[in-house]
């Protein structure tokens, strides 16, 4: 959001799982590492998030596997770059608590964002999101992108089937809210 700044502490930062931070400063994000250290035998910091505009990109093939279960936040970064976002080499998501290709691509599709889908990825176009009705199939991850996405939507956007972000985030209703976020219970 322009002008926003979002200071997320205490975030793991075990190489294997960082591939979205890097793709997403590939693209022009504006995040800091502050307050580096340790907890529980793995490093951690606190990530200061700042608006920066993005720029689409073709997501390395090497930074795939570290970021298999962050793809449907990269979707909706995608959607929000100028030009194109390329995604290569996932063809595991097709295969995860939903196929998440054809899901964000779906429901990106309704929100006004043009997606060409592949076997092992999509290209994503760059653009504004309106609103409308999207399906999240029980999904959490993709539930909780498609909340980030409605914050830009310049009309109402409903996410379908919900429940399992309680189960896997339950206090993401309530963060969600006070950083913002204007979700209400349908």
């Amino acid at each position: 959001m322009p002008g926003s700044e979002l200071l997320l502490r205490r975030v793991g930062m075990n190489p294997r799982r960082t591939g979205l931070l890097h793709v997403l400063r590939a693209m022009g994000a504006d995040i800091a590492e502050e307050n580096t250290g340790e907890q529980g035998g793995e490093p951690v910091a606190d990530l200061r998030v700042r608006h920066a505009p993005l720029r689409g990109i073709e997501v390395p093939v090497e930074h795939v596997a570290d970021m298999i279960d962050e793809f449907p936040a990269l979707f909706v970064a995608a959607a929000c770059a100028e030009g194109a976002t390329v995604v290569r080499g996932a063809a595991e998501l097709r295969v995860k608590e939903s196929d998440r290709i054809a899901t964000m691509a779906t429901g990106l599709r309704a929100l006004g964002i043009v997606v060409d889908e592949t076997p092992d990825g999509a290209t994503i176009h760059g653009g504004g999101f309106h609103g409308g009705i999207v399906e999240s199939h029980g999904d959490h991850r993709i539930a909780m992108a498609f909340a980030v996405a409605a914050q830009l939507a310049t009309g109402e956007v409903r996410i379908g089937d919900v429940a399992n972000v309680a189960t896997s985030f339950p206090g993401f209703d309530t963060l969600a809210r006070a950083a913002g976020f204007g979700l209400r219970a349908a």
